[in-house]
């Protein structure tokens, strides 16, 4: 079977920013490579790409994790002819999207206005791409900005150089991405090669600055070129060319990234008559192994280096980037932990490196730190990695220095740490009056707290593994018996007043209090007898379901697109189209329920989820999204990351396997699945 002719990489690319049907992109790159390709066709520079749009502006070489945190590093690649265009609304082409070839390993688009031929082969670090014109004439590969100051020079008839500094807002010192293109002998007219400022041209072979571009003019109908990048210098770059594509042909480039993706795809082999479902199911596993991003290079010797962006200096080892862990420990490390072992012993070590380069271990990584969802959910992708023996004695004390680290300290600096660890540590939750979200941030501490004393246990830290196993607790200090509700509490210890289970913000993240009164994976008994038992805690879960998909804006100055894709979904108050709803359809099974779980997963598997343009209930998000409906296929799901089990859902297809074995849920008694009976 070929796995990737199951896959559309357009799934969840039909969206905008009032409605996510998942804020994707087609993306071309190989399993966690370091550069993408997707085609451009609009002019907004995060939401670039719309699956019907019929113009054109070129193929982008992008690293973008999603268009909330926008894209860095980034260039624009485009054949033009005889009348030259510069910015999206001036040089756009005709396109048929119907006609664009987007497989995970070749790209083939049409510009109409040029009459020329795009195609692309990627590598790990850069790309193979051949460029066909219908006709001889005034023929030119434009290579165009898209945010920031870059650089552009053409040196001599055969190399290019390029750099790009911009990066949206993270911790990046001193950043420069380096693109460099070797054109073949006698296949570029340097003397024809053109530069612009803004609307205006002339002829030369190099410019810099804002809002520059340049079109280097070829000799040929057909000119196949290759490029790539470095975040190290122009000198790595050419390194990272020579390496991954001297001496191989584009037919060999592009079938040695298939064979790449058809090995990652069949990780997980399903056999089922639906053919919605396979399609679903392989577009999903396709979305689960593009991010993290790999952020390092080889030097000569071929040890792994990276570019830091704490200090802007180049340090060894590995690193990986363009991942938010608020999202992604959720799904996308169980997952691994299952099928890229190799990969996920090597990034649990690059998060624990972040540590020793920033003094903080990571939160949400776009090349530098941008700190864009609150707490550290770090802890439970280390604390699952720990449990499945993924990281070594001397790397895991240095994951735990730095969990501990920021667990009681301030960072005092808005990308790093919890937000509001002393005070959490001084009263046992976060107050309302010093961070917003605050009932998120004192759940999220709580089991970052239970996290650590795993990582404590494992390591024979007895002392330490006993206050944080209270301090996991701390969750109860937040519970409201009258309303069955988490709620904020002020300084003195009472809770805000004015409260909606309806209102969204303030006080939660991205909900209510109805999607995050339950974020207790590390405790579901504890939390149950709160309720009055398991029985009463079941009941709450139902009438979260059979509430209408009802909100108030509340904590932000106008409706969100979470709250919309939440009604329009419409399962009850389970906003599956984000996060925190996640988890909420297994707590009938974490307690017992198992029935219960298979009838909405399958339900909202079934109504939220297809392989099309509009394929998934909300923002992706990194694999996130597209790794819980595999989960939900399979039957089994990570309830709590830190547990070496897996709660149960319903099995979903005739027969499924995980690197070869045969795995089924329904053979276990109880409600879980152990996590060594999977490998």
């Amino acid at each position: 079977m070929k796995y990737c002719s199951l896959v559309n990489t357009k799934q969840g690319s039909k969206s905008t920013h009032r409605f996510s049907n998942g804020n994707t992109l087609p993306l071309v790159q190989l399993p966690f490579g370091m550069a993408s390709f997707a085609p451009q066709t609009e002019s907004d520079k995060r939401w670039y790409y719309h699956p019907d749009s019929r113009s054109l502006e070129g193929i982008r070489l992008t690293h973008q994790p999603s268009p909330w945190i926008a894209d860095y590093g980034a260039f624009v690649f485009m054949p033009q002819n005889k009348q030259l265009g510069a910015s999206g609304n001036n040089r756009w082409s005709g396109y048929r999207p119907e006609d664009a070839v987007l497989t995970p390993y070749y790209l083939k688009t049409r510009f109409l206005r040029s009459k020329a031929d795009f195609e692309l082969a990627p590598t790990e670090r850069g790309a193979c791409v051949k460029i066909t014109f219908d006709e001889d004439g005034d023929n030119y590969l434009s290579v165009l900005p898209v945010w920031g100051r870059y650089s552009f020079r053409l040196d001599g008839n055969t190399l290019f150089a390029s750099t790009n500094m911009h990066n949206m807002g993270s911790e990046a010192a001193k950043f420069k991405a380096y693109l460099v293109i070797r054109f073949p002998e006698n296949s570029v007219d340097l003397g024809g090669t053109l530069v612009n400022r803004g609307k205006s041209f002339k002829k030369s072979e190099k410019i810099q600055g804002n809002d520059r571009g340049i079109h280097i003019k070829l000799k040929n109908k057909s000119t196949e070129f290759r490029l790539a990048i470095s975040y190290i210098s122009f000198e790595q770059a050419l390194a990272n060319l020579d390496s991954e594509l001297s001496g191989k042909s584009f037919d060999d480039i592009a079938l040695k990234a298939e064979t790449l993706w058809e090995s990652y795809l069949s990780k997980v082999e399903i056999e089922t008559d639906d053919e919605k479902l396979m399609k679903t199911f392989y577009s999903c596993m396709y979305r689960a192994f593009l991010y993290p991003h790999k952020c390092y290079e080889y030097d000569a010797s071929g040890k792994p280096v990276h570019y830091c962006p704490h200090d802007g200096g180049v340090h060894g080892g590995v690193r990986y980037t363009d991942n938010g862990f608020w999202d992604t420990y959720r799904t996308v490390y169980p997952f691994f932990s299952l099928v890229a072992k190799d990969e996920l012993r090597e990034m649990l070590e690059a998060f624990i490196n972040e540590y020793t380069e920033s003094g903080w271990l990571p939160r949400w990584l776009s090349i530098g730190e941008c700190g864009c969802m609150p707490s550290t959910l770090i802890d439970a992708v280390i604390c699952d990695g720990a449990v499945k023996g993924f990281i070594e004695k001397d790397l895991l004390e240095t994951a735990l220095e730095g969990m501990i680290h920021h667990s009681v300290k301030n960072s005092g600096k808005r990308n790093f740490g919890r937000n509001g660890a002393e005070s959490y540590c001084k009263l046992g939750y976060v107050p309302y009056e010093e961070e917003k979200e605050s009932v998120n941030l004192t759940l999220d501490a709580a089991y970052g707290d239970w996290c650590i004393a795993e990582i404590a246990k494992i390591l024979g830290k007895t002392d330490i593994e006993a206050q944080y196993r209270k301090r996991a607790l701390n969750y109860k200090n937040l519970f409201d018996p009258e309303t069955g509700f988490m709620r904020a509490k002020n300084k003195k210890g009472g809770f805000r007043p004015d409260f909606s289970p309806f209102g969204w913000g303030r006080d939660y993240t991205e909900g209510s209090a109805w999607q995050n009164s339950f974020a207790v994976p590390h405790d579901i008994e504890g939390l149950a007898e709160l309720y009055g038992g398991k029985e009463k805690l079941i009941e709450k879960i139902d009438e979260l379901f059979s509430t209408p998909p009802y909100y108030e804006i509340k904590g932000y100055d106008s409706e969100i697109h979470e709250m919309t894709e939440m009604a329009a979904a419409d399962f009850g108050q389970c906003a599956v189209s984000n996060q925190p709803s996640f988890h909420i359809p297994y707590i009938y099974s974490a307690l017992g329920e198992t029935e219960k779980t298979a009838y909405w997963v399958k339900r909202i598997c079934n109504e939220a989820f297809s392989y099309e343009n509009d394929g998934f209930p909300g923002d992706e998000d990194n694999g996130t999204t597209a790794i819980w409906y595999i989960f939900g296929v399979l039957g089994f799901y990570p309830f709590c990351p830190g547990k070496k089990e897996f709660v149960k859902g319903i099995k979903q297809v005739n027969k499924a396997f995980i690197c070869g074995k045969e795995i089924d849920p329904d053979k276990f008694s109880g409600n879980t699945v152990p996590y060594d009976s999977l490998i």
